[in-house]
C-alpha cells in the first residue's frame, strides 16, 4: 500500500491514516484468514459432523482399561484442560510429550455420573510411541446449532494446534525434518488427493476441505507472530506508537521490516530444501 514503508503526500496513504485505523488495516488479513476457516468448518461439519470425544473402544490391557474406562464414555478434560473433539485426546501426549511418562488425569462422563481417573501411558513397540489406549473419533451430524458451535471450535482447534506446535519447536519436541514449506505442503496436498479420490470424489473434497483450514489458520497465527515483515511485527510497531504517542521513524521502520524479510526468505530456502531432501 502506499505510505506502508514510508511517508506520502496521499491524505489516502496508509502512514497519514491513524494508529487504530492502520491496525484494523493489519489486523485485517489474520482475521480473515480465521473468518475464511470458520466458513469452510461449516461446510465440512455440515456434509461429515463432529468428531465428539466419546471413546469407541479401549485397548486390552491398555492404560485406559486398568484405570476404568470403557466405551462409550465422553471425555471432559485432560489434565485439566477441557476437551470438545477427539482429536485433542489423541494428540494430548504427541503434543505433550513432557507427560508420556507421566500419570494423565482424566475426567470423563459416564450415564449422566462424572467420574475421574489417572492413567499411566504404556510405551507401544509398533506405533514407537506412548499411547493412552483409547479409539474414537466417530463423527456426530447434529442441529443448526451444534454444527455453528463446532465450526467455531473447529478453528479453535487448528489455531490451538499451531502454537502448540511452535511451542514444540522452540523447545525442541520437534526438528526441521517435522517441519515443512511451500513444497512439502503441495507434497501433502497431492498424496491426500490422490489417496482420497480413490475412495470417492466426496472423500476427496472432504479431505482437501479439511486441509485448506489447517492452512488458512495456520497463516492467520504465523502472520500474527511479532516478527518483521510480517502483519504481527507491524502491529507491535504500531502498538509501540499508541505507548509512545510518535511514530517511529518510517525509514528505520522499513530497513527493519526488509531485514526481517531477508531472514524469513532464507529460512524460507531451508525449509525447501529440506522438502526437497524428503522426497527424493
Amino acid at each position: 500500500m502506499t505510505g506502508e514503508d514510508g511517508d506520502s503526500d496521499d491524505e489516502r496513504a496508509f502512514c497519514n491514516k491513524s494508529v487504530w485505523a492502520r491496525m484494523a488495516i493489519v489486523f485485517g488479513g489474520p482475521l480473515f484468514n480465521f473468518i475464511l476457516a470458520f466458513f469452510l468448518a461449516l461446510i465440512m461439519i455440515g456434509f461429515i459432523g463432529y468428531d465428539e470425544p466419546v471413546l469407541s473402544g479401549v485397548s486390552d490391557g491398555g492404560a485406559a482399561e486398568s484405570s476404568g474406562l470403557q466405551e462409550g464414555d465422553r471425555i471432559i478434560s485432560i489434565n485439566g484442560k477441557h476437551v470438545m473433539v477427539y482429536r485433542e485426546v489423541s494428540n494430548y501426549l504427541t503434543l505433550n510429550p513432557s507427560a508420556a511418562e507421566s500419570p494423565v488425569n482424566i475426567t470423563y462422563e459416564r450415564d449422566g455420573e462424572v467420574y475421574e481417573a489417572t492413567l499411566t501411558p504404556q510405551y507401544d513397540e509398533e506405533a514407537e510411541r506412548y499411547l493412552l489406549g483409547v479409539t474414537g473419533g466417530e463423527r456426530t451430524r447434529g442441529n443448526v446449532l451444534s454444527v455453528l458451535g463446532y465450526s467455531l471450535y473447529e478453528v479453535k482447534y487448528w489455531i490451538s494446534l499451531t502454537i502448540d506446535s511452535l511451542r514444540l519447536i522452540f523447545t525442541g519436541g520437534v526438528s526441521l525434518k517435522d517441519i515443512s514449506g511451500p513444497v512439502g505442503i503441495v507434497s501433502t496436498i497431492s498424496n491426500t488427493y490422490q489417496q482420497s479420490v480413490a475412495v470417492s470424489l466426496f472423500t476427496a473434497f472432504v479431505n482437501m476441505i479439511n486441509i485448506s483450514i489447517l492452512l488458512t489458520a495456520n497463516l492467520g497465527v504465523m502472520n500474527l507472530l511479532p516478527i518483521p515483515a510480517l502483519d504481527g511485527g507491524r502491529l507491535l510497531f504500531l502498538i509501540i506508537e499508541t505507548f509512545r504517542r510518535k511514530r517511529i521513524n518510517p525509514d528505520k521502520e522499513g530497513l527493519i521490516n526488509f531485514v526481517g524479510l531477508m531472514v524469513l526468505m532464507g529460512l524460507m530456502v531451508v525449509i525447501m530444501v529440506s522438502d526437497i531432501f524428503k522426497l527424493i
